[in-house]
Parts: C-alpha cells; sequence; structure tokens
C-alpha cells in the first residue's frame, strides 16, 4: 500500500537523454509538474551534473524524467550517499522504460506526472552487492540469451510437430551457447557446483525480504531438474563471468554476493 508522499516541493531533473529523445512529453510532464507543486527544474548535460543536482536536493522531494537507466542511476547515488531510507523517489518514464512500468508508474507523460502529485510512497526491495551496486528489477547471469536472438524455424506448425520445436531450441542452446560452470550460494548452501554447468541464472526481488531465483542446467549437461527457489542471500562464484543487472551489463567478476534489502527504498505511484 502506497503513503503519502512527504514535500509539496520538487526538484525536477529532466535526464539529458529524454530531452533529446523526447522533448514534447518533456514539455507535457514539466507543465503538469509545474502547475501542480512548486517545482525547480534542472537540465544536467552529464552523469556528473545528474549526481550533483540529486546531491543539493535540500527537503525537495526527486522527481526524475528519463528512462529506466535515469531511474536505476538515480536510486544507485542515493544508496551510495546512505539517502534512500528518507527519500520518496518518482519517475516520468520518457523513453525505455519497461522496469519503471513494472514498479507500477504510469507510463503516459501525464499520467505520470498527476501520480507525482497525487500519489503515494511504496516501500521497495532491492538487491544490493558487495561492490555497492543495486538491482531494481531482474539480475540475469549470463547477460544474454541465444534462446532470444534466434528465430524458431518456420514452415511446420509446432502443433503438428511439437518435437522439432523442442529439438530445435535444445539443438541452438548446444551449439550457439556455452555453458557457464558457476557456484550458486543461496543463504550459505551451495544449491549448484562448479562441476554441473548451468545455461542461465536469474535473480528478482519478489517482495517480504527475499528474491526469487531460477537456475537452468544447461542441456545435455545431466538430468538435474532446473531449481526455482528463494533466498535472501545470493553468492556466485565462477571464472570471469558476466551479468546483466537491469539494463546494464557487469563483469567479468570471479565472485559477486547480492542480498535483498527489505523496503530499502521508496517509489510514488498512483494509490489504490
Amino acid at each position: 500500500m502506497a503513503t503519502s508522499a512527504t514535500s509539496d516541493q520538487l526538484l525536477v531533473i529532466i535526464d539529458p537523454a529524454a530531452r533529446q529523445g523526447d522533448g514534447e512529453s518533456v514539455r507535457i510532464a514539466k507543465d503538469v509538474l509545474s502547475a501542480g507543486a512548486a517545482a525547480k527544474v534542472c537540465l544536467p548535460d552529464s552523469p556528473e551534473e545528474f549526481a550533483r543536482a540529486l546531491g543539493r536536493r535540500g527537503s525537495r522531494r526527486p522527481v526524475v524524467i528519463g528512462d529506466d537507466a535515469a531511474l536505476v542511476r538515480a536510486v544507485g547515488l542515493l544508496h551510495r550517499h546512505r539517502e534512500l531510507a528518507d527519500c520518496a523517489l518518482s519517475v516520468v518514464p520518457v523513453g525505455p522504460a519497461s522496469l519503471a512500468g513494472a514498479l507500477g508508474v504510469p507510463l503516459g507523460a501525464v499520467a505520470a506526472a498527476r501520480a507525482v502529485l497525487e500519489g503515494g510512497e511504496r516501500r521497495l526491495d532491492l538487491l544490493v552487492d558487495d561492490s555497492d551496486g543495486v538491482v531494481l528489477g531482474c539480475l540475469g547471469i549470463p547477460p544474454t540469451s541465444v534462446r532470444a536472438l534466434t528465430p524458431e524455424p518456420v514452415g511446420a506448425p509446432a502443433h503438428h510437430h511439437p518435437w522439432l520445436r523442442s529439438t530445435y531450441r535444445t539443438l541452438v542452446r548446444t551449439l550457439g551457447s556455452r555453458p557457464a560452470r558457476l557456484r550458486v550460494d543461496l543463504d550459505g548452501e551451495t544449491v549448484t557446483d562448479l562441476d554441473r554447468p548451468v545455461e542461465a541464472v536469474s535473480v528478482t526481488p519478489s517482495g517480504h525480504g527475499v528474491a526469487s531465483v531460477e537456475i537452468h542446467p544447461f542441456a545435455f549437461a545431466d538430468s538435474t531438474a532446473s531449481v526455482v527457489t528463494s533466498a535472501r542471500t545470493i553468492t556466485v562464484t565462477g571464472e570471469d563471468f558476466h551479468y546483466r543487472a537491469d539494463a546494464v551489463t557487469s563483469g567479468p567478476v570471479r565472485r559477486r554476493t547480492w542480498r535483498v534489502a527489505e523496503g530499502a527504498w521508496g517509489l510514488v505511484v498512483p494509490r489504490g
């Protein structure tokens, strides 16, 4: 349930990518916000200026006009300055914003701006890693999947030959991707080790202080079934692996631990 946002004074930070990509949506959002509250508008031209503007907000409630990357940047900055607990963050999505939409933010400029003015704060869980990085949505290891890049064969309806689709997907995975040899420890217990190659690991905050974890074994590696479970602490160890946190690919690293920080940040969303 969303609780009341605290300040009627706004600091509106307009990400440069939003200004360049969709100036009309930016203008509409700025007009709605300025008509409904005392709004100071900042137009940073670099990540450094973005960080300075957010750091100098004072008692004003920060509003980011931008895409998912701008939202993640703002949360990461507030986390590193240990200011997330006392800050209700708002976002008006302009640009790619599937993460913001999944978190409950309206995707239209007018609806999102009205939610900033009339909505309430919802506390959300956060994945925090041992290098002080944050994950708002989904963590994926490895960062990409061959299945997402390769089309299925045409000319053979799946309902006539379901085995063909299954065989094709298995062949693509086997020939086109390399197994990841990872050890995954959940809450201190080893779930899969380096001798069992995996195709993918995904971790998503699921509320109440835990994350949903899925571990999928590599095709033909062995008969081990996929693991679907939950955990508060996730440690992955392997040789030079990459991972995708929200929209950013990071690595290579040999070990990384993520923990779930319950209710760590607040996002303003429509009441209801």
